[in-house]
């Protein structure tokens, strides 16, 4: 049993208490749990911050099979996307912010994948052979969501997937900025379909050189956040519901680092 902190990306008592509520009970029936959940969430949290193999983590932490069992069943159910969902409604309201949020802004970040078999595409733009993932977020730069596709989807085609996926908390939204590249038939889809709009948020004619815009670095400052977990530096999965997941866990220790009183 992993109670005290071996790595520095293990929880903290304060940090373990905010989630270890949201974690499924063992299931009826069959052997007992022997694993405490603690050493399981902190096996992922090192390997999603240090970029490790699953068959490389420290023997400290439960064996890599356990592991993964446990990443894989609780990929299947969305855990980590139903804690993170929590957790950033909390870190609104502790910055007086609605826990629903009502503006957001989207854009998307190609990667390169590495050997591994998968889904995979061409991005001309960035000339990057690779995945795409379409991310929106609120003002805070909090995640309310993100798809992750080939990096051949367009971004407007990745953002329908990823407005279709939305969950209930984003009912109050209203406004969505965006770059250039989401002009056209997108604004019209989304008018048609959703209470908010998309506002593209364009550079102006007479603007030369590099210059911050208004409303679009706050999803550029989140995909620098990614930056913090080496499992993020690229797309090592096979499966894209893995990479979703990987994001989702990479951002949830970001709220919990935000929320937990030491």
């Amino acid at each position: 049993m992993q109670t005290k902190r071996i790595y520095p990306t293990d929880l903290t008592d304060s940090q373990w208490d905010l989630i270890k509520e949201m974690l499924p009970e063992a299931r009826p029936g069959g052997r007992p749990r022997t694993l405490e959940m603690r050493s399981v969430v902190n096996a992922i949290l090192y390997l999603v911050v240090s970029g490790v193999q699953w068959r490389m983590l420290p023997k400290e932490y439960p064996k890599w099979k356990s592991v993964y069992h446990y990443f894989r069943e609780w990929r299947k159910i969305r855990l980590w996307q139903r804690i993170h969902n929590t957790l950033r409604a909390r870190a609104r309201e502790k910055v007086g912010r609605h826990k629903h949020p009502s503006a957001g802004c989207i854009d998307s970040q190609s990667v390169k994948m590495t050997l591994v078999p998968g889904l995979r595409g061409y991005d001309g733009g960035k000339r990057i052979t690779g995945r795409k993932r379409h991310l929106l977020v609120d003002t805070l730069g909090l995640m309310l969501g993100v798809e992750v596709t080939p990096a051949s989807v367009s971004d407007p085609a990745g953002a329908k997937q990823l407005f279709l996926g939305l969950g209930g908390f984003c009912k109050g939204l209203r406004k969505v900025w965006a770059d250039g590249t989401y002009r056209g038939q997108l604004l019209d889809w989304v008018s048609k379909r959703f209470r908010f709009r998309v506002e593209p948020v364009v550079r102006p004619k007479e603007q030369k050189g590099f210059a911050v815009l208004p409303r679009r670095w706050v999803v550029e400052r989140t995909f620098s956040w990614f930056d913090a977990n080496r499992r993020l530096s690229k797309d090592y999965e096979v499966l894209t519901e893995t990479s979703v997941t990987m994001i989702y866990v990479a951002m949830t220790r970001l709220l919990i680092k935000r929320l937990a009183t030491e």
